[in-house]
């Protein structure tokens, strides 16, 4: 059975939650490891997804190790979609809209 890997990197604005994880996990970007194998038997080349997982840096004492949490792709779709949400939610309040006024 041949598998490959792909690595990229996402990048959430504010703290997020993931199911089947307890707590906040703190913004910042984080690496996406997927795994997928090849589906034999077919005239073209096709992978099918057989493993989703997230870095996650330790913090306190656990700083300087790194764990790789089993994640759905849907589960993190859905984060940053959340994460998305928040910061369009952000840039639209009175604040972000308001100039300062220079009081020369």
């Amino acid at each position: 059975m041949t598998m490959r890997s792909s690595r990229s990197t996402v990048t959430f604005s504010n703290p997020f939650t993931l199911s089947g994880y307890p707590g906040d996990l703190p913004a910042g970007d984080y690496e996406v490891l997927v795994e997928e194998e090849l589906l034999q038997g077919l005239s073209f080349e096709a992978y099918r997804r057989t493993a989703t997982y997230l870095t996650v840096r330790g913090r306190g004492g656990h700083a300087g190790r790194s764990e790789l949490r089993v994640i759905f792709e849907k589960d993190l779709k859905e984060a940053l979609s959340r994460d998305a949400a928040t910061i369009k939610t952000n840039n639209h309040s009175d604040a972000a809209l308001s100039p300062q006024e220079d009081l020369k």
